[in-house]
């Protein structure tokens, strides 16, 4: 396995952790190694009886704070591996109701890459997302294009986006400026419910104890469960291939209805963690 450190250009060997993901996830040999994404005094590591716990250290700054196990690294999104039909399962809790930033698993196309390479991690030009995935957001987040859909707390969400050409998102990225003025935030946001579709479904539960978490990928549909009890099922199912993502953050980003866009990053007064466990992956593909 290798371990990326964001800020850093070194890589550490562990052995233990690849075992870990090899063993919970049945990676296929598609994927060569286990990725590990981490900011400075951050830690993944393994707690025994196949508990994975990925942790973020308290601090009353803004600065960024991450950390990640994912399967890309630093392969190109062209070759990510994982299409449908596909079934993600494990188990899960975190330190927090209420965890300052960002959480969750799944599956998506990391394509944000364009802005974090900048701290560190692989630049890839931008695109729009594709995502399949239980994903916390904090009450500082708004991250709907509709109005109709839930923008924060803990969601089974997925999105659907075009294929647009990441020269061309490259290109018009510049127009994101104008989300940082009212009115012509919404003008924007409108323009992007038209290329980006996206369905969500709250859930409502103590995310501190052990869950079971589960969703059934397919082309033409995506099931949610938790607990075994199907908890959103929609025809918004994103276009592969994806790659595995288990976070814990503390960013947050903001395009509400009224208002212009704001994102940063939040003071975790606690460390914040996620601890994951009795992972599985069938792929039918």
């Amino acid at each position: 396995m290798v371990n990326y450190i964001i800020g850093a250009k070194r890589k550490i060997s562990d052995d233990r952790l690849r075992r870990w993901w090899y063993d919970n996830c049945a990676m296929s040999q598609r994927i060569p190694a286990v990725h590990i994404s981490k900011t400075p005094s951050a830690r993944v590591e393994e707690l025994g009886a196949g508990t994975c716990r990925l942790e973020i250290p308290a601090s009353a700054q803004g600065g960024y704070r991450l950390a990640q196990l994912d399967g890309h690294g630093t392969l190109p999104r062209r070759i990510f591996p994982w299409h449908p039909p596909l079934t993600m399962n494990l188990r899960a809790r975190v330190s927090s109701q209420d965890i300052p930033g960002t959480w969750g698993f799944g599956y998506w196309n990391e394509p944000f890459g364009f802005l974090l390479g900048s701290a560190g991690m692989v630049r890839r030009l931008p695109t729009l997302p594709q995502a399949v995935w239980f994903f916390h957001a904090s009450p500082e987040n708004y991250l709907s294009f509709r109005d109709d859909l839930p923008a924060n707390g803990f969601l089974a969400a997925t999105f659907k986006s075009k294929n647009i050409f990441p020269l061309w998102l490259a290109l018009a990225s510049p127009a994101l400026v104008l989300t940082l003025v009212p009115g012509a935030a919404q003008v924007v946001r409108r323009a992007l419910r038209k290329v980006i579709h996206q369905d969500a479904a709250q859930i409502l539960t103590d995310v501190t104890t052990w869950h079971t978490y589960t969703f059934r990928w397919e082309t033409s549909e995506v099931r949610f469960y938790l607990d075994g009890m199907e908890i959103l099922r929609t025809a918004i199912t994103p276009f592969g291939p994806l790659s595995p993502v288990i976070w814990v953050d503390n960013q947050y980003a903001s395009l509400p209805p009224i208002g212009r866009l704001k994102f940063g990053n939040l003071p975790n007064p606690e460390p914040a963690w996620l601890e994951v466990r009795e992972m599985s992956v069938d792929d039918k593909s």
